[in-house]
């Protein structure tokens, strides 16, 4: 009896830890912090705030890009409207792009800059903290040096309007070797400078577009993703690349949706995300022809269905 009572004892004892296992790995894997979020103009769909948030909600995604300028024109009421059909959806919002050219002469960035406030004060009183810009990898009339200068000086102003307006900023790199060697300065195009230009603008709400296709043409790794935390991240792009081409000759309007091709370790990049506990919106971004020829909504029920293979269930 001695003996059956211990074996038993044993038996449910293993049986305990394994399931105690099984639920601590559903609980890490399964209650994600992040989005899948439905950005219609990077997989070449044309349509304006309400039919992007319908598309939204029919084909799965959980949040939505805003579009700034539109935001901008509506009042009180409007805004309270539109933020209760996002919410009957069960969405939320993404990423929005930012408006202002900071790459142009200063003419055009002194421009975009004037009306920066307005859109910002869109953005708050719509409920969007998150807005995102890429930075231009090389140059043929500023010196690294000299690009740095004034990327700082133009960036800072920015954040500090968005600052005002409660709105993160979010700064993307270039990786591909043909955009940064293709003219006769090359400019930030690594993780590690990004870092760099981030703190030398010295602003609290600004961090990182990260996206694994130039994560990947940056030749970075998951130790370098590792290097980051929830907070550095504003948002996040995700794709794959084309097949039988080197990672140096990668041409970067030429992209592939999320885990169609395995060139790029996706499956490493989303746990290492998940391991930070990023809690932002997950957008693909592929840039990819034969996305852009179909019918809207074929095009986005393709993404939707490789966001969700690639996303965790």
């Amino acid at each position: 009896m001695k003996r059956r009572f211990f074996l038993s004892s044993i038996t449910a004892s293993l049986a305990y830890n394994v399931c105690s296992r099984i639920v601590r790995s559903e609980v890490r894997r399964v209650p994600v912090k992040y989005t899948m979020d439905l950005c219609p103009g990077r997989i070449g769909v044309k349509v304006d705030q309400h039919q992007a948030i319908a598309l939204a909600h029919r084909y799965g995604f959980q949040s939505v890009e805003p579009i700034g300028s539109f935001l901008a024109t509506l009042d009180s009421s409007e805004l309270v409207e539109l933020r209760g059909a996002l919410k009957e959806k069960n969405l939320v919002w993404g990423c929005a792009n930012l408006d202002v050219n900071f790459r142009s002469d200063e003419s055009e960035f002194q421009s975009g800059l004037r009306s920066l406030p307005a859109i910002a004060s869109g953005f708050q009183r719509a409920g969007v903290s998150r807005v995102g810009k890429s930075l231009s990898p090389s140059s043929n009339d500023l010196t690294y040096l000299a690009n740095f200068k004034q990327h700082s000086i133009r960036l800072r102003a920015i954040a500090k309007i968005l600052g005002d307006y409660g709105v993160r900023f979010g700064l993307e790199y270039v990786g591909p070797k043909t955009s940064w060697a293709s003219k006769k300065y090359a400019f930030v195009h690594t993780m590690a400078e990004t870092k760099e230009l981030i703190l030398a603008v010295g602003a609290p709400n600004v961090g990182i577009v990260l996206d694994s296709w130039h994560w990947y043409c940056a030749g970075e790794t998951i130790d370098d993703l590792m290097t980051l935390k929830n907070q550095d991240i504003v948002a996040v792009d995700l794709n794959d690349a084309p097949l039988g081409i080197e990672r140096d000759q990668q041409i970067d309007n030429r992209r592939e949706l999320p885990m169609a091709t395995n060139v790029i370790d996706v499956r490493g990049f989303i746990e290492a995300l998940d391991k930070l506990d990023y809690d932002g919106p997950i957008r693909a971004e592929p840039f990819n022809q034969s996305l852009n020829a179909m019918e809207n909504d074929e095009a986005v029920k393709f993404t939707a269905e490789a966001m969700k293979r690639a996303l965790p269930k």
